[in-house]
């Protein structure tokens, strides 16, 4: 038996520290319960004997933020069985049994389950907080959405209530509680869930970490509250999740074997930082610290960097370039089309232009002559670095020494392009780029197999594109064009069919705007192409009536008004990526999605209404997970594996399978 135990909740704070140093601290630690907020909020001191309700205990641990699960068997876990709790403390190598009678915490006594490593365990549980920072992504939260809750499972949200602060006794409180305070009274303000049972949850605003979204593909049953279901499904699913892990993990394990020298830090990486005429985001700093991390170990990195346009994944890829090339490695930067692929030879040339760095182009913009002798050049390891399009896939291309591929933007590449540099360079390091991943990247990320970077803030000054979802009407063109001119910028007029740009040119003309029009497509010589973008560049051109290939790589600080005719032919990433060239300045931007009168329904209505509900800045993830959504997760996942998702939603799906992959990972160190 025990006479008394400490339980810390699971934060970073407490995740470094050793369990002995707890021990050491411990009359420390009891002496600041008495007057610091901090160790109040995270702490949790109990006593044999001590009257103390068992709703209160069960409250604090759910805050401490430890996991309800059917039987606890690891360290951040707890269950409930009548009067008596199973936890398992993050701050012990040990778990704990609280016998309750009445009010009365009777009995303390030490469970035969032990840590095996105390350092594997904190590491794990260390992703666990990350990637649960990842899936509790509420914003644009809506009455009827359907959420999870970790320990109570399936709800759908009602509202966001203030409470007076004296009634927040417990997350669970009846319907009939006083909503009305006194004067003077402080209120809290609770996310409110409908069960199943008709009961309902009262969740505080910032322990949104149990929180998820339900994704799934089918509707949801609501779960039951109070009930051991919930608890059953969680334990049923992650043995399954553990048996998928096993044999994920060895589909991967042939990339796991290669090895390289690791990449050390050297002076043209710090240069970098001086010429750059921005200060980077916080986000930024972040993604740069886990790729260096990645980059210093002498595993092949394989990351993707998760953000939206303009938010600097472009600085990010330049700073791994040339950290990779001031190592002896030669970079390929790949693109989906040429006027990406020029853009980025732009930038690159601009920001090194300082240093002994030497930058090469091969797309069809080239003439035979040159690309031979840039062939030639990268075979012997005279060019550092080559940016491309498709053509870097061919099999002429030969380098001496690659050892780092840049893919932007990843969802327009397939996986065996993907992986046909790779297979010649077993240690390539990969870094993708993407607004909006495709559904089996998410996946593969979400499920900890895949290793993603968010940069989810936006430059100073950035505002988010407002968009409207209409039927198409010659008058809303109108205004939309005539609104940009007056302030002297520039429009996008997306038609995506070739054959009729000509007519569109003319109806166009027939609205009497006075706008100068260019047309863009991919059917014109690539030199036109160019001379076309560069007029729109400099102004000499008001409109710009293209297809879709203005969906890459376009940056024009200039243009702000976006009129998309038959959106309902888009999917929801190329709809997402279209918005974001516009919205690149400190100008507000409007963005018009239009329909033909009638026809928006099913899918297409499922998506443009996505897009509208996903305005505010960074929404590049909301739309990737709503686009795995509709879509559905493809051949990554089988029969039995969408069961289990729609059982508990992908989110939290992905979270379990990540933790069980980490400890087999842990398990293999």
């Amino acid at each position: 038996m025990l006479k008394n135990i400490l339980i810390t909740s699971l934060t970073p704070y407490f995740l470094e520290k050793e369990n002995t140093w707890f021990v050491e601290n411990h009359a420390m630690i009891l002496s600041a319960l008495k007057t610091q907020a901090f160790w109040q909020d995270n702490v949790l001191f109990l006593e044999a004997g001590q009257k103390i309700g068992i709703s209160e205990i069960l409250k604090k641990i759910d805050e401490l933020g430890y996991e309800k699960v059917f039987q606890a068997k690891d360290p951040g876990e707890f269950s409930q069985r009548g009067g008596v709790i199973d936890i398992f403390p993050i701050n012990l190598n040990f778990a704990v049994r609280l016998d309750y009678l009445g009010n009365t915490l009777e009995n303390l006594e030490k469970l035969p389950l032990e840590v095996a490593d105390e350092k594997q365990a904190k590491n794990i549980l260390k992703k666990r907080l990350k990637s649960q920072k990842v899936f509790s992504d509420l914003k644009g939260l809506k009455p009827g959405d359907y959420l999870v809750h970790l320990d109570h499972g399936i709800a759908r949200f009602l509202k966001i209530e203030q409470r007076p602060k004296d009634q927040e006794g417990g997350s669970l409180l009846p319907d009939s509680s006083d909503h009305s305070g006194k004067e003077g009274t402080s209120f809290l303000s609770f996310y409110v869930l409908e069960y199943g049972s008709g009961d309902k949850l009262y969740v505080p605003v910032g322990l949104e970490r149990k929180l998820s979204r339900y994704i799934g593909f089918a509707e949801p049953k609501l779960s039951r509250l109070g009930g051991i279901l919930w608890q059953k499904t969680k334990s049923q699913i992650k043995e399954g999740a553990e048996k998928l892990a096993k044999e994920l993990l060895a589909m991967f394990a042939e990339k796991e074997i290669a090895q390289r020298d690791p990449l050390e830090r050297k002076e043209l990486f710090e240069k970098l930082d001086e010429t750059f005429e921005y200060s980077l985001t916080p986000d930024q700093t972040q993604v740069l610290l886990e790729i260096t991390a990645d980059l210093e170990q002498p595993k092949p990195m394989d990351r993707i960097v998760c953000g939206d346009v303009g938010f600097g994944k472009t600085e990010i890829a330049l700073r791994t370039t040339v950290k990779s090339v001031e190592n002896g490695y030669q970079v390929a930067v790949i693109t989906p089309t040429t006027i990406l692929a020029s853009q980025h030879f732009n930038t690159f040339q601009k920001r090194l232009t300082q240093l002994p760095l030497k930058i090469g182009l091969l797309s069809r913009l080239q003439s035979a002559s040159e690309k031979k002798r840039i062939l030639a050049e990268l075979k012997i390891g005279a060019i550092d670095i080559v940016i491309g399009t498709h053509s870097l896939l061919s099999k002429k291309v030969e380098f001496k020494k690659l050892g780092l591929l840049i893919i932007d933007d990843e969802q327009r590449f397939g996986v065996k392009q993907k992986e046909f540099l790779r297979k010649n360079h077993p240690s390539l390091d990969v870094l993708s780029l993407s607004a909006t991943p495709i559904p089996r990247t998410m996946y593969l990320a979400l499920s900890s197999l895949k290793k993603i970077s968010f940069i989810q803030t936006p430059p100073e000054g950035r505002k988010a594109v407002q968009t409207f979802v209409a039927p198409f009407h010659p008058e809303t063109i109108k205004k939309a064009i005539v609104a940009e001119l007056q302030r002297n910028g520039q429009v996008y007029f997306l038609h995506n069919r070739v054959q009729t740009m000509l007519n569109y040119q003319k109806f166009l003309e027939t609205l009497n705007t006075k706008a100068r029009i260019g047309i863009l497509h991919a059917k014109l010589p690539e030199k036109e192409i160019i001379k076309v973008m560069t007029d729109f560049q400099k102004g000499q051109l008001d409109v710009l009536l293209s297809t879709t290939i203005i969906e890459n790589g376009l940056d024009i600080a200039n243009a702000n008004s976006l009129i998309v005719d038959d959106a309902t032919r888009l999917g929801l990433a190329q709809a997402y990526q279209l918005r974001g060239r516009i919205g690149r300045s400190h100008q507000q931007s409007y963005a018009y999605f239009l329909y033909p009168k009638g026809q928006l329904k099913g899918l297409a209505k499922c998506r443009l209404t996505a897009l509208k509900e996903a305005e505010e800045l960074g929404a590049g993830y909301k739309i990737a997970i709503q686009d795995l959504e509709i879509r559905g997760a493809g051949n990554i996942l089988g029969r039995e594996q969408s069961g289990s998702v729609n059982k508990i939603g992908l989110n939290l799906y992905c979270q379990i399978l990540s933790e069980a992959v980490e400890k087999l990972k842990q398990r293999e160190i």
